[in-house]
């Protein structure tokens, strides 16, 4: 299968010649390790057993191997992560190591932090551009600007189309297979998580179907604030012996080092007037196509609205779906511009904002997103009433759709079919 440039690809080009060791990391399957492959001149596997007993016999097999290294799932032998970083206090060249993890290390494993010497950079899915499904005309970048860029373009993808998408996942290694094989992959991926992974990276499960009950009941959360005594008891309908919220913490932590659980935070302004704000993250998967196979939906059912989950303010569960996959190309395409993500809720449910892009500066993009083409004034009230606390700070405003067309409305607001929002 031939390589699909990736964003990453870009920020690697300009800065892996400057710096000594980079850290890609992120979810199994997201295309780290064909990233990383493709720049390296020597490899080290540690999921082979010959490899990773050859590192952890002796680290010094770091220094005889041709730069750049690349080093793939370090984090099952954590010793390398400083080794590299001593490595790299010894000499500082640019372009010596990439190192990639499908974990974080836990709390117990103690490793220096790597700050100054070993950089760390997110991947996730593919996002809708990298997909190659569409040519974007508005750029999330430009309305980072604060600049108010004209807004224009059409596209023919509608909902059927991002629901099949959302089905197909952003993976690379599944998006291309047949409908039932590519089931079968995500059945497996969720299995091999609960089965394997957790334990590779020091997590004990002693009910591994109780772990699954709670996976399901998240995905079947996903979009909304939901409190997680909400999700436990979703995941226990009448039960009285319910996991205690220990044990359920422990599902959360480990399935978060996994990158499996990307919630989006909520957004924390400084310098701002804005007061009583929820704390609580918004609860996202790493990929919207494993929340609909762990809820059991197919396009069929998106399309009827089945899935015997409704979402809050009265959406649909396909809605909730469409919000993820905007959610996860936002997302790369904000920390593509050096931003960052969060949503916004005030404490008394008044007010809402599903996506907050901040950018260096401190500057806004508030971001609605509407799982339907038709726009009215109650869908960007937020957008507007944002605006009026945040004032030049708010760099732009947008609905993101279903529509046809990109445009501005009356009160500025751009309109952007998803399919037509890029880098």
């Amino acid at each position: 299968m031939a390589y699909r440039r990736r964003l990453v690809d870009d920020l690697l080009d300009e800065v892996f010649p400057d710096l000594a060791a980079i850290a890609l990391e992120g979810a199994k399957g997201v295309g780290k390790t064909a990233t990383a492959a493709r720049r390296a001149a020597s490899t080290l596997t540690l999921t082979n057993p010959t490899e990773r007993a050859a590192v952890a016999g002796s680290l010094d097999v770091l220094r005889e191997l041709a730069p750049p290294l690349f080093i793939d799932e370090w984090q099952l032998e954590p010793a390398v992560w400083d080794a590299v970083r001593h490595e790299v206090d010894a000499d500082p060249t640019g372009g010596r190591y990439l190192l990639a993890g499908s974990a974080r290390t836990p709390p117990e494993v103690r490793i220096h932090s790597g700050a100054g010497r070993i950089v760390r950079v997110r991947m996730r899915p593919l996002s809708w551009f990298e997909r190659g499904l569409d040519d974007p005309t508005v750029s999330l970048s430009a309305l980072m600007s604060g600049a108010r860029p004209a807004v224009r373009g059409a596209t023919e993808v509608g909902v059927r189309g991002y629901l099949e998408e959302i089905l197909r996942s952003g993976f690379p290694g599944i998006r291309g297979l047949s409908e039932r094989a590519r089931g079968l992959q995500l059945d497996g991926y969720v299995a091999r998580i609960v089965d394997r992974e957790l334990a590779e990276n020091g997590v004990t499960v002693r009910r591994p179907e109780a772990m699954l009950a709670w996976l399901r009941a998240y995905a079947a959360a996903t979009a909304t604030d939901a409190a997680y005594e909400v999700i436990r008891d979703a995941a226990t309908p009448g039960q009285g012996d319910k996991p205690t919220d220990g044990t359920v913490r422990v599902y959360r932590e480990a399935l978060a080092r996994l990158f499996v659980l990307d919630p989006v935070p909520a957004w924390v302004p400084s310098m701002s007037p804005l007061r009583r704000l929820t704390r609580g993250p918004k609860h996202h998967l790493v990929d919207p196509a494993l929340a609909a196979r762990l809820v059991g939906v197919g396009l069929p059912g998106l399309l009827r609205g089945d899935a015997g989950h409704t979402p809050p303010r009265g959406e649909t569960w396909a809605g909730a779906l469409f919000e993820s996959l905007v959610v996860q190309s936002a997302r790369v395409y904000a920390e593509a511009a050096g931003g960052s993500v969060g949503h916004l809720r005030t404490k008394d449910t008044e007010h809402e904002v599903d996506l907050v892009v901040e950018s260096p500066d401190l500057s806004v993009v508030a971001i609605e997103v509407k799982a339907a083409d038709a726009v009215s004034p109650r869908d960007t009230k937020h957008l507007n009433w944002l605006e009026k606390q945040l004032g030049d700070r708010l760099a732009d405003k947008v609905l993101v759709n279903t529509g046809r067309f990109a445009y501005r409305d009356q009160d500025g607001v751009a309109i952007v079919p998803f399919a037509l929002l890029g880098p």
